[in-house]
């Protein structure tokens, strides 16, 4: 098992694979709140042309992408705004828009291929470079810290923007911070899962643990936990059997979803019954009555 640390591109791909393993679920479980899950997948086809303009333009396509996709989320964010009834269809333009500019961009390069785009597609953690460790470990740092440190605002946020409007937070900027850090790790986790799959690494770890845990805080705990679990075992995975990394860090996700789901069905409805039993008695619980009467539980 230890075999594969003797090489210095699978210690490179394991750092990579810790480090989004923690940063993704960390930033995915605001969009989850939000119900905005599909917003990293979104986000990534706008990346791709940013990793395309890198190519063409000779500069790191790892910094281009994080410029071009953030520009690109606060325009979803300014959409989500201003845009009303026909927000949608914007945003669907925006996102077909950005696949289709990195198509046209990397065949308009001389130093780029449809194959260097596929693995930013996919994802290539095996061929993560010094270079690439280097801006991964300055992006997750960023995330992490807006994540973690603004975790009470931007819990308020996501749960009811009004009341927080209400209580003197700037809402606005604390949602395009958000969309600009959501920007950040998709660029992060491209290398890792690839931008065509790095929504479900921003999602999945946070819906498995929501099936075991009520509360904000344990559900981001679990999320990170589960996160790096199916990130590292992914990338185990990919160098022992052979199979694509990224393919292999979502089936595991996906796996570990319904493993939680299926152990934490019994312990739901156990949950309903004592809550039911309590509510009868007059003795409902501080978390248990936030939740009936729609309010969030502790942060």
């Amino acid at each position: 098992m230890t075999e594969m640390l003797e090489f210095a591109f699978m210690q490179r791909a394991l750092l990579a694979a810790l480090l989004v393993g923690i940063a993704a679920p960390a930033v995915g479980i605001y969009l989850v709140q939000r119900r905005q899950a599909i917003m990293g997948d979104g986000i990534g086809h706008v990346a791709l042309t940013g990793v395309a303009l890198g190519f063409l333009l000779s500069t790191n396509p790892v910094w281009m992408a994080v410029l071009v996709s953030s520009v690109g989320a606060i325009a979803m964010e300014l959409i989500r705004w201003y845009g009303k009834a026909r927000g949608d269809i914007a945003l669907a333009m925006l996102f077909y828009g950005g696949m289709a500019g990195g198509v046209m961009l990397i065949n308009l390069s001389d130093n780029g291929s449809n194959a260097n785009l596929t693995t930013y597609l996919f994802g290539s953690i095996t061929t993560v470079s010094s270079s690439d460790i280097v801006a991964i470990v300055g992006l997750s740092v960023f995330a992490l810290a807006v994540s973690l440190g603004l975790r009470r605002q931007l819990f308020a946020v996501c749960q009811d923007e009004e009341f927080a409007r209400v209580t003197g937070l700037p809402v606005r900027l604390l949602n395009l911070l958000l969309a600009v850090t959501a920007a950040v790790t998709v660029t992060v986790a491209m290398r890792v899962v690839g931008l065509l799959l790095v929504s479900a690494l921003m999602v999945i770890p946070v819906a498995a643990a929501q099936q075991a845990t009520r509360g904000f805080a344990a559900t981001l705990g679990l999320s990170v936990l589960f996160g790096v679990a199916v990130t590292l075992s992914g990338t185990a995975t990919s160098y022992y059997v052979d199979v694509p990394p990224g393919a292999s860090i979502v089936i595991l996700a996906i796996a570990l979803f319904i493993v939680v789901t299926a152990l934490a069905a019994p312990l739901a409805r156990r949950r309903a019954r004592a809550v039911a039993t309590q509510g009868e008695d007059g003795t409902l619980g501080a978390d248990e009555g936030r939740e009936r009467e729609g309010r969030p539980t502790r942060v």
